[in-house]
């Protein structure tokens, strides 16, 4: 019975993880944008800004096209397209 199961976790063990929730994701966010995209410090806050303009950002930083940036470029290298646009809308609807 054991050797039937073994096909099926080594299927999954291959499969990449996704990103189940965008929430999951925005808090990563909150090590340096503040909780809820709310930023305390000197770091921008993203909380509110317009969904296009996030997103814009975000694929800015994931293409490596903001000279000025220093670990979003490599943060954003390890979403998909759909997260991209899944934390723009999230922070979006984020009252400032």
């Amino acid at each position: 019975m054991l050797l039937g199961l073994a096909p099926a976790a080594v299927v999954m063990a291959q499969q990449q993880p996704h990103l189940s929730s965008v929430a999951v994701a925005a808090a990563t966010c909150a090590n340096c944008h503040g909780t809820d995209g709310r930023s305390p410090g000197i770091i921008p806050s993203i909380a509110g800004q317009p969904k296009d303009r996030l997103l814009q950002r975000l694929q800015d930083f994931k293409a490596g096209i903001d000279p000025r940036a220093t670990v979003m470029t490599r943060l954003m290298k390890g979403y998909s397209e759909e997260e991209l646009r899944e934390l723009a809308g999230y922070f979006s609807k984020v009252p400032r």
